[in-house]
């Protein structure tokens, strides 16, 4: 059972988080798809490369494959030159393309709302199968990438090792409304503030 002080002490920062970042329209990579498949799509390509980096080759991908049924039956050389300036772009044209077939095959080309069936589909992880639930579905759900297992643990919300235990503690402290919004938060201020260093996340939000 989380106690009061502890969800106390999250509200006031992350109150604090939202009033400097809640307003930026600054795009993330699953923001402002028109189709359900291209969020997620978009989503599988940010991993582990900068947002600024992945919407333009998003969008050059989805001009060349303006539908799922077009980037499922998609050259894997030709994807590769799309994602030439990706980070691991080996593998996320292998998966993007997988993807696209595997959503057509088992899914009616719809994408699915349930976490067990979004992380069957290739290169989906539970961060990017609870960003889909969140962006597409409009359900609760807590995305945790780096910045958001970062700041948590820094901040001391959680005292976690991985993505996924972060995930399961933040769903006991933070309340069910906020939690679609804790990982544009964190996203946003963990690009401001780089490292480890508490008393430098808490000044960025001016609480230090």
């Amino acid at each position: 059972m989380i106690n009061n002080i502890k969800r106390s002490y999250f509200l006031k920062i992350f109150r604090a988080a939202d009033k400097k970042y809640g307003r930026l329209e600054k795009r993330l990579a699953a923001d402002g798809w028109p189709a359900a498949w291209q969020t997620l799509i978009a989503t599988i390509m940010s991993a582990q490369s900068r947002d600024e980096t992945t919407i333009p080759i998003a969008e050059n991908l989805f001009t060349k494959y303006p539908d799922i049924e077009k980037l499922a039956v998609a050259n894997y050389k030709d994807v590769l030159e799309i994602f030439k300036s990706l980070n691991y772009n080996k593998t996320k044209a292998k998966h993007v393309i997988g993807a696209a077939k595997y959503i057509l095959e088992n899914f009616g080309g719809v994408v699915p709302e349930k976490i067990e069936k979004l992380t069957e589909i290739p290169g989906v992880g539970r961060k990017t199968a609870n960003i889909v639930r969140v962006e597409v579905h409009g359900r609760h759900a807590i995305p945790v990438d780096t910045h958001v297992h970062r700041i948590s643990n820094v901040l001391g919300f959680v005292n976690t090792k991985t993505p996924e235990q972060t995930e399961q503690e933040l769903m006991k402290l933070v309340p069910k409304k906020l939690w679609g919004k804790v990982n544009r938060i964190f996203v946003l201020w963990g690009k401001d503030v780089a490292g480890k260093d508490k008393k430098k996340l808490l000044r960025q939000i001016g609480l230090a």
